[in-house]
């Protein structure tokens, strides 16, 4: 993504690869491991011998994972794009993936093209976890470009399978937000997004349409990925949307929904929030903050416990936003560092990216340099053995993230330097 422009086969010889153990998953296997010697990681060549032994065995099933994403049969494109995606989602693969990457394009295109609901499910994910691994550049962008119109033409199709879409929907925002390199092409996306959750407002008269669990989720998906390119979008195009939409989204907390609910209402604090330093004025300030109360101590006996639970809590939050402008901090703990959530900006940017990345988030957070870059943390931090027996992480894995810290350290030193959070020195 330029920043001028944007604030931030055939079939293989593996055949048919296993998919991954526990074991497997306890190796966070970086890429870039051969480019800086630990030499307390390598003293000794037993367990070095092993190391590279258990490398070349996952990459060996990374590539047998590749191949079969052309497989004739559906069950095994499906188990090769899972695999895929758990890999990615809790690695860092940078220079392993950045070889292939056209490749794994070209299998997820094909996937969206011929295959049906769940596989294009699973390809829509994997296009947005390859960009995360790419990060911003030219090379999500060449990803981006093949994968966009497929996405969008998936996304507009009312026959095409509606799980299909709910995972494009999502895939879209947030591989807009790392590869996409014009504001105006941002902006045509979220025109995309606001076709489809401005079916759910509710009508003049107060009633709302009658929309199925399936669409609403589409519409809900839509809306999240909508917010969440408001966070890029220039001063000018926010007073156009506040102008345009702001009046209109509280329409939404009318949903039967209460996903729709929840994702409108934390869309309207994240625009209060963005039209705080604005010349924007509201006028139907008393009714929302009716509306929000009212969700905020519902006791609607037709809503189920969890539902009204889950309401009120988020409800509470947003109207506080609305009123006074309050957010409640969250502190994400990662490693020997920390990051607050301090803003809905922020919030929205850290659910979208852990939608993708699950449990896989934190160990992003410390070694993956675009997210990094995101939540302005820094290059990657050294671990030294202090530390890797804190956090009990093997002298394999700590070798794996130094060799990565390193190499980011050396290229983006001078573009963090007066970044660095509060964590000590490298």
């Amino acid at each position: 993504m330029n920043t001028s422009s944007l604030p931030f086969m055939t079939r293989g010889q593996h055949g048919h690869v296993q998919p991954f153990s526990d074991e497997d998953a306890s190796i966070e296997t970086l890429s870039h491991c051969s480019s800086f010697s630990d030499t307390a990681s390598v003293a000794d060549e037993g367990g070095e011998a092993s190391e590279d032994a258990a490398q070349e065995d996952f990459q060996y099933k990374l590539k047998g994972f590749i191949d079969s994403t052309v497989d004739k049969s559906a069950k095994t494109r499906q188990g090769a794009l899972d695999g895929l995606k758990t890999a990615m989602a809790t690695r860092i693969l940078y220079e392993f993936i950045s070889e292939r990457r056209m490749t794994i394009t070209d299998s997820i295109e094909r996937c969206l093209k011929k295959g049906k609901g769940e596989e294009q499910r699973a390809a829509a994910s994997l296009a947005c976890l390859l960009c995360i691994q790419l990060g911003s550049g030219i090379e999500s962008e060449e990803v981006f470009k093949t994968l966009k119109p497929i996405f969008k033409n998936i996304l507009a199709d009312g026959s095409a399978n509606i799980q299909a879409r709910q995972a494009v929907a999502t895939s879209l925002g947030l591989c807009t937000l790392v590869a996409e390199d014009d504001i105006l092409d941002v902006h045509a996306t979220m025109e995309c997004f606001e076709n489809l959750f401005t079916r759910s407002y509710a009508r003049a008269d107060g009633t709302c349409p009658l929309i199925n669990p399936q669409t609403s989720q589409l519409h809900t998906n839509a809306l999240l990925s909508w917010a969440l390119l408001l966070t890029i979008c220039t001063a000018n195009q926010l007073k156009d949307i506040l102008r345009k939409h702001l009046p209109k989204l509280p329409r939404l907390l009318e949903s039967e929904d209460v996903n729709m609910r929840i994702a409108a209402g934390e869309t309207i604090a994240l625009l209060f929030e963005l039209a705080r330093d604005m010349d924007f004025e509201f006028h139907d300030w008393d009714e929302l903050c009716d509306k929000l109360n009212a969700l905020a101590t519902d006791c609607n006996k037709h809503r189920a416990k969890t539902d009204k639970r889950k309401q009120r809590s988020v409800f509470r939050d947003v109207l506080k936003a609305v009123e006074e402008g309050d957010f409640q901090s969250e502190t994400i703990r990662f490693g020997t560092e920390r990051m607050t959530i301090d803003s809905w900006v922020r919030k929205r940017t850290y659910d979208a990216f852990r939608e993708f990345v699950g449990s896989g988030m934190n160990y992003h957070l410390q070694g993956n340099e675009f997210i990094r870059d995101v939540f302005e943390l820094g290059p990657p931090m050294l671990v030294d053995s202090a530390t890797m027996k804190a956090m009990k992480i093997s002298r394999f894995e700590r070798h794996l993230h130094n060799s990565a810290a390193f190499k980011a350290r050396t290229k983006a030193r001078s573009k963090f330097r007066d970044k660095r959070v509060d964590v000590g020195e490298f």
